[in-house]
């Protein structure tokens, strides 16, 4: 699980030497059986990209990705025969390729890499794209039926916590922005939940600001099947607690799956109760150190 990070470690490496960077629908393509997906890899400082290579890949849970093709100037090379009748890729305008996958099962659920080989002084970096999930199921897509932000103030410090309910399919990007200006520092964001299996998914992700900060505007913005909101921080809408605490805003029925809880027990590390469970744990790993040594 850990090539998709590293393979965007790769790309934001390359973009910074070569300048280049391959641009990917994040959010998932969601079709139903024996139908056909197509999925667009826009390409930013490729000088003539017509002439360009570019590589498609495919990745899936706990595999290394696989190359299935590339297309260069004319033509389109396999690295299997048998991709021949199931993938197709071509290029468009001035900096978009596409690769189609036909007749979809659920063989074919995965993540979907563009990449190119690039020159900087006499080195070749592989620059790779953000991916796109490929999802494959009956159940039709529907963007989230509610969101909403929740403020709260602890000590020197606010929290806004953004809930983004009831939605399918899971794949969903979330950020947060100050004067269109994504904020990354202070931010977390949980894995997607479903509370049964047959329910649709929510996620939360939440921002931490320097009191002081109170009187600025943050917007959390999600986008998900093509569709993008934004909720600002301040609005009437944006329900406040004044009188709870980080630990008393955790404990609504919302946060209680697993994401959830563990930023839950993140906050109680960095609350009073930290000595208390260190304590514990101290007890706990001596107790079975003695035990170890009797036996």
């Amino acid at each position: 699980m850990l090539l998709p990070p590293l393979l965007a470690l790769a790309a934001a490496w390359s973009y910074g030497q070569a300048q280049v960077i391959l641009k990917q629908r994040e959010v998932s393509i969601t079709r139903g059986h024996k139908t056909t997906a197509s999925m667009d890899c826009i390409a930013e400082g490729i000088p003539d990209f017509q002439y360009a290579n570019i590589h498609w890949y495919r990745q899936v849970a706990a595999k290394a990705p696989e190359r299935i093709l590339y297309i260069g100037p004319s033509a389109v090379s396999y690295d299997d025969n048998a991709y021949r009748n199931k993938y197709s890729s071509s290029k468009k305008g001035t900096n978009v390729c596409t690769l189609t996958i036909k007749d979809i099962n659920s063989n074919d659920v995965g993540s979907y890499y563009c990449a190119y080989w690039h020159s900087v002084t006499g080195y070749y970096n592989k620059v790779f794209g953000s991916g796109t999930k490929l999802i494959v199921s009956d159940k039709r897509s529907s963007p989230p039926k509610n969101s909403e932000i929740l403020q709260t103030k602890h000590k020197n410090q606010i929290m806004y916590v953004c809930f983004i309910e009831k939605f399918y399919p899971e794949v969903i990007t979330v950020t947060w922005t100050e004067d269109e200006k994504e904020v990354t520092d202070n931010v977390v964001k949980g894995d997607a939940w479903q509370a049964t299996k047959e329910e649709e998914y929510s996620i939360a992700s939440w921002l931490t600001v320097p009191a002081e900060s109170e009187d600025k505007k943050y917007y959390c913005k999600y986008e998900h099947e093509g569709k993008s909101t934004s909720l600002p921080t301040q609005e009437d809408s944006v329900k406040t607690s004044q009188d709870e605490d980080c630990r008393t805003v955790f404990s609504r029925d919302q946060l209680m799956h697993r994401t959830a809880y563990l930023v839950y027990i993140i906050l109680l590390l960095k609350s009073s109760m930290y000595n208390i469970i260190l304590f514990f744990i101290f007890r706990m790993w001596a107790y079975t150190k003695h035990r170890g040594k009797k036996a």
